[in-house]
């Protein structure tokens, strides 16, 4: 591994989804967001729904990640989700529609599992902010 670099994996059920030499990661984690550099101190913590980014040089790399766990060493991140996606993988239409369809369970008055429903808010809420930060640039 090149000096100063962290090996950054982001793996979910499906299979690996990115594994690169980067500079510098953020992550949403449970209690908050981190950032790690190389050479942190190491820790586990559980992720939630959010953005991570990544960053070499002045490239910068978008992700949705969905719930899960990070393993913080000193020169690697590994991400363990329920699912991630890049950035320009995320189709913005269908995310909208699942927000509709979320909104809409979550306004019913009946017995609905309010917490899936507001998961799936979230998760789709989280996937249109991340689209639309790739229109921006």
């Amino acid at each position: 591994m090149a000096e100063g670099k962290l090996l950054l994996e982001i793996v979910t059920p499906q299979g690996l989804v990115f594994s690169e030499e980067v500079d510098e990661v953020t992550a949403a984690g449970s209690e908050g967001e981190f950032g790690v550099l190389p050479g942190h101190v190491p820790f586990i913590t559980t992720i939630k729904v959010g953005l991570l980014t990544c960053k070499t040089g002045n490239d910068i790399k978008h992700f949705f990640v969905s719930w899960g766990y990070a393993e913080v060493g000193p020169d690697k991140v590994l991400i363990l989700a329920d699912s991630a996606e890049k950035s320009e993988e995320i189709d913005i239409e269908r995310a909208k529609a699942a927000m509709k369809r979320a909104e809409e369970r979550l306004k019913k008055s009946e017995e609905i599992d309010f917490a899936r429903a507001e998961s799936a808010l979230e998760r789709a809420v989280t996937r249109i902010q991340l689209a639309e930060i790739r229109k921006v640039k």
